[in-house]
């Protein structure tokens, strides 16, 4: 019989990941006096994900993205440089990878997707080639910048995956950035440009897909529908797209991949996942962000099996909820707060326009300023409010709990 390892420490709140929700949650819960909490994050560096295609589209920079995770992380809050590697839920333990096991009265999972790589044969070993980039991780995104950049004729291909993703259409973006760079220096005709989506509109909702189609339109992007990438030859530099069974080659100068994603494999195997979800996202209450079987353990962000379609937009809306309700247990009282479903994704369709597309998880138009129905139209302020207003709260307002 394997001996139980022992508790070396506990806390009264235990936050596994350091991202845009673990912090954001901690910070709430510290600005409701809620103390003794630690965030379990291996990473030295902070990124803000969402500037990662601004980066691959070539409209900022990749030191913007980045920050010291010590220098973000929420005052008051503990730091444990460390991955998490298993949950005991029976005895509220966290494992680590070092082997240390964490007490905790309550567990907070933000644990974030892992990027499958190797879900399309090839494609791992053609991130190796410098023609296939993705904005997906930082160095990935900065290659993207160069190559969609320098290219002047040829075959860019974009693709986005099936299954839960992070801002699913985020792939989207630095295809349009390029697409409005091509025309600006009179190359965009000598261009041949490939979307390949899973699904059978751009996006799901009718005045989205209205507003991303004339987008398209203006750009003379090849769309395939309900359409998934098969394989990837980087050497050959061709790829292989499958749809309803037919199979169609085609070689190409630029790949832009999103990959596959899904919850990581450590957390797959706790017993904390939702039994119906084969992601292996952590099953919760998704008004409440109550796990169902263990009343101290809660959940948000990509980690979780809630609704909504998932992003940063909802994390914010999530952490709230989470932390006022997580509050009101730690003093005794029932939670109260509920998750309505919010979630958004800004389509950078030009270097200066986005489309604001806020909705729920019913499909339905959710516009966070109810008198402007019409905020999700390609406009310009929504592109200064995404480019340089919501980077600037996301460090000093989001981060830090106050937003």
């Amino acid at each position: 019989m394997t001996p139980i390892a022992t508790v070396t420490r506990r806390h009264r709140v235990v936050v596994i990941g350091g991202g845009n929700g673990g912090l954001s949650v901690a910070g709430r819960l510290v600005r409701r006096g809620v103390s003794d909490i630690a965030v379990i994050e291996p990473r030295s560096e902070h990124v803000y994900k969402p500037l990662l295609s601004h980066v691959a589209g070539g409209t900022a920079r990749l030191h913007e993205t980045l920050r010291p995770q010590g220098e973000v992380t929420p005052r008051g809050v503990a730091w444990i440089q460390d991955a998490a590697s298993d949950i005991d839920p029976e005895r509220s333990t966290v494992t680590l990878g070092s082997g240390e096991v964490i007490g905790y009265d309550h567990l907070i999972v933000s644990a974030g997707v892992q990027h499958d790589w190797t879900q399309v044969p090839g494609l791992s070993a053609a991130l190796t080639t410098p023609n296939v980039v993705s904005n997906y991780e930082p160095d990935l995104a900065g290659k993207a910048s160069v190559a969609l950049r320098d290219l002047r004729r040829g075959t860019a291909v974009f693709v986005q995956p099936p299954g839960p993703a992070s801002c699913a259409g985020a792939g989207q973006k630095p295809m349009y950035q390029a697409c409005d760079y091509w025309r600006r220096i009179g190359v965009l005709d000598d261009i041949r440009v490939i979307l390949v989506l899973p699904t059978p509109t751009m996006f799901g909702i009718p005045e989205i897909d209205a507003e991303l189609e004339r987008v398209v339109a203006r750009y003379g992007i090849e769309v395939r529908y309900s359409t998934e990438l098969a394989i990837v030859d980087g050497d050959q530099r061709h790829v292989t797209l499958e749809s309803h069974g037919t199979r169609e080659r085609i070689d190409y100068d630029v790949l832009s991949v999103e990959p596959s994603q899904s919850a990581p494999d450590w957390l797959k195997a706790t017993p904390l996942s939702a039994e119906s979800d084969p992601g292996g996202f952590v099953a919760v209450d998704a008004e409440t962000l109550r796990h169902p079987r263990w009343p101290n353990v809660w959940s948000l962000g990509d980690a979780a099996d809630t609704t909504n379609s998932k992003s940063g937009g909802a994390l914010r809306k999530q952490s709230y909820v989470l932390a006022k309700n997580l509050a009101a247990v730690i003093a005794g009282r029932r939670p109260t707060a509920r998750y309505d479903g919010y979630s958004v994704c800004p389509f950078t369709v030009s270097r200066s326009t986005v489309v604001f597309a806020e909705f729920d998880d019913r499909g339905e138009l959710k516009p966070t300023i109810p008198f402007w129905r019409s905020m999700y139209r390609e406009n310009r302020l929504s592109w200064i409010f995404d480019r340089r207003i919501l980077p600037w709260l996301y460090w000093h307002a989001i981060l830090p709990g106050r937003l």
